[in-house]
C-alpha cells in the first residue's frame, strides 16, 4: 500500500502548481513576472506599500597567476551601494480564500506569500 500511494504521489506532482505562484484569471503568477502583468490579471491590491532598499554590491577586478608558493591575487574590489525599488503588495480575494503577499524589487516579482484568512 505504501509503494502505491508513493506511486501516486510521483505521478501526481508534474501537474501540480509551483510552491510560488498566485493564481489570477485562470493564470498563474511567478516569481520573476512583471507588476503589470500582475495588475493586469489580478486587478488592485488591498495595499502598497513602497520604498527604497540600499544594498551593498561586491565587484572584484583583477588578475590571478600562478606562484610556486601558491597564487597570487592582484586587483581590486570595488564595493558600491545600490537602490532598489520595493513594493509590497497585499491582495484579499475575500473570506473564502488566502490573502496573498507579493514583493517587487525593481518591478518583478521576488517573493510571494500566503498569509491568513481574507475579510
Amino acid at each position: 500500500m505504501k509503494w502505491f500511494s508513493l506511486m501516486m504521489l510521483l505521478l501526481c506532482l508534474p501537474f501540480s502548481q509551483p510552491a510560488f505562484a498566485l493564481r489570477c484569471e485562470r493564470q498563474l503568477i511567478k516569481l520573476g513576472d512583471h507588476k503589470t502583468k500582475v495588475s493586469t490579471l489580478c486587478g488592485t491590491p488591498e495595499s502598497i506599500d513602497r520604498h527604497i532598499e540600499r544594498r551593498g554590491v561586491s565587484d572584484s577586478v583583477g588578475i590571478t597567476r600562478r606562484h610556486p608558493k601558491g597564487r597570487l591575487n592582484y586587483g581590486q574590489n570595488q564595493y558600491r551601494e545600490i537602490e532598489i525599488f520595493v513594493e509590497e503588495w497585499v491582495y484579499n480575494f475575500g473570506s473564502n480564500r488566502l490573502r496573498q503577499y507579493l514583493r517587487f524589487e525593481n518591478g518583478f516579482v521576488t517573493q510571494i506569500e500566503t498569509l491568513g484568512r481574507g475579510d
